[in-house]
């Protein structure tokens, strides 16, 4: 049996035809209305996957030209993030025969496909593999700088992360490591190349640049409705920074970042003397900053794809302190009380000191230092 899948976002697109081909099924997927509607005419699907949110043709236009132009009862399932009562109730009286809204898992919406084509089992369906993959309601596109890091990439956490969160992309970013990191990470993404990729600075910038091209690589993509970054020891664990995207899709911020502040029932860890001057630095870092937040450099941070073009565009002056230019740079586009009721700071549950930081305690030094130069450049 033959199914159309139309959505603008490639991430849902792959991932829907992988599964519903080894399903059985026979997949074709366009990524725009006007495309699905001349792929509907040729290749005359028993059911159609329709994204509502797509820009030119939408999915309730698609909807339209099937069961108004063409006067056609193929079935038709809906399969969007849009949860406006009023769009879903237009959706089912223009005929569709279901609506799923996004996050949803791959295996409930095989059931259902299934259900709606009045079908138990396919005679070429394999047994399908037990794996909680789940299609988010929004694409997100994570840059996560790697300099020397070959003794502590996690690539079996990474490769679960990619494989049952549809709705994410893993940019791994070198940064002219002299280490066998690159030979890591390129072994890393086999397999899972549409949804972990490697941007290869030849020569070592500093953790500020390997984020800022690799958040400029991303951005060019504009299936990615939020962009972000994570350090590569995972000292803070998908399981937060997923939570801080929970956190963007349901408000109005522009950016959400975590925060190390310990608190009941959060487990953080720091070594003692880093804790110190840990404290020593965000202070002086609050008064700088003239804003209430208390962990500014947090390496794990998700924002809207608006801002990437004039928060990202220049270089950073510094190569560590970039998440403190980050808020400055907030600060100077919309002032500082809207900048603060844009950006959330919020506590993570989980942060563990990983052994082999790249941050020395002489770094500590040249810290205060490369803030004072931050203060004069944001005047």
């Amino acid at each position: 049996m033959k199914i159309l899948a139309i959505d603008d976002q490639q991430l849902i697109l792959l991932s829907i035809q992988k599964k519903l081909t080894e399903a059985g099924f026979d997949v074709c997927i366009s990524e725009t209305g006007d495309k699905g509607i001349v792929l509907y005419e040729q290749f005359k699907p028993d059911l159609v996957i329709v994204d509502i949110n797509m820009p030119g043709m939408s999915g309730l236009d698609v909807v339209k030209h099937i069961r108004l132009n063409k006067a056609k009862e193929t079935p038709i399932l809906i399969l969007s993030g849009n949860t406006d009562e009023q769009i879903i109730i237009d959706g089912f009286d223009l005929g569709i025969n279901d609506y799923m809204k996004k996050p949803v898992s791959l295996n409930e919406m095989t059931a259902r496909i299934d259900r709606i084509l009045g079908i138990r089992n396919l005679p070429e369906r394999k047994i399908p593999v037990k794996t909680n993959q789940m299609l988010q309601q929004y694409c997100v596109g994570i840059v996560i700088p790697c300099y020397n890091e070959e003794e502590r990439l996690s690539s079996a956490v990474f490769q679960q992360f990619a494989t049952e969160n549809l709705g994410y992309h893993l940019c791994f970013v070198n940064d002219g490591s002299t280490d066998n990191t690159l030979e890591v990470l390129n072994r890393l993404k086999e397999g899972n190349e549409d949804r972990i990729s490697v941007y290869n600075c030849e020569k070592n910038g500093g953790k500020a640049e390997a984020v800022r091209q690799g958040i400029q690589h991303l951005a060019k993509d504009k299936q990615f409705d939020y962009l972000g970054y994570l350090d590569a020891d995972l000292s803070t664990d998908f399981r937060d920074f997923d939570g801080l995207v929970r956190t963007l899709e349901n408000s109005e911020f522009k950016i959400v970042s975590g925060s190390r502040i310990s608190r009941m029932g959060a487990n953080i860890t720091k070594e003692s003397a880093r804790k110190i001057i840990s404290k020593t630095i965000n202070m002086i870092i609050q008064t700088i900053l003239g804003m209430p937040f208390k962990d500014t450099q947090c390496g794990a941070k998700i924002m809207t794809r608006d801002i990437v073009g004039p928060i990202f565009e220049e270089k950073f002056i510094t190569r560590w302190l970039f998440d403190v230019e980050i808020f400055m740079r907030m600060k100077g586009l919309y002032g500082k009380d809207k900048a603060n009721s844009l950006i959330c700071e919020q506590p993570l549950k989980r942060w563990i000191h990983a052994d082999g930081s790249k941050l020395s305690m002489k770094d500590s030094v040249k810290i205060i230092g490369q803030l004072g130069q931050i203060a004069l450049h944001y005047k």
